[in-house]
């Protein structure tokens, strides 16, 4: 279970540290791509191809089907832990989450998110704020 927040720093090569306790997790390999909210999702090799195969079940007909499915294929890339436990945030993907020097790692269960350092503070701003509007929106759903 991957639960927790961190900072961490990008390097000027784009390598950031995956916090330790998320390593072993990612093992046996990761993907990286555009998130929601402007973040980026970090998901192991398994928890990806699970997310794909329902990616790729989207009714092709359906334009917001193939735009969700367009911004999560096309935005991946298969990503290491190299020997200093860091991963590469290639460009494409810092500049979409507007990363440029301090991130936030933040596990979700079975993904990673990873914000911009003040992008993350803003969001986590607002949602601590609307907390308990949420809560009564997800006991609507029986979530609470």
């Amino acid at each position: 279970m991957l639960i927790g927040e961190f900072t961490h720093t990008v390097d000027t090569k784009g390598r950031m540290a995956v916090p330790v306790k998320f390593r072993a997790h990612l093992t046996k390999g990761a993907v990286i791509t555009r998130g929601l909210e402007h973040c980026l999702f970090l998901i192991s090799t398994q928890e990806w191809e699970t997310l794909a195969a329902k990616l790729a079940a989207l009714p092709l007909s359906q334009a917001n089907s193939r735009a969700f499915a367009r911004l999560m294929f096309a935005g991946a890339m298969d990503v290491g832990i190299d020997g200093q436990g860091r991963i590469l945030l290639p460009d494409y993907l810092r500049e979409y989450a507007g990363i440029r020097k301090d991130a936030v790692v933040a596990g979700l269960y079975t993904r990673i998110e990873i914000w911009d350092a003040e992008t993350w503070k803003a969001y986590r701003g607002r949602t601590e704020k609307n907390s308990d509007e949420i809560a009564e929106k997800l006991n609507d759903l029986g979530m609470i």
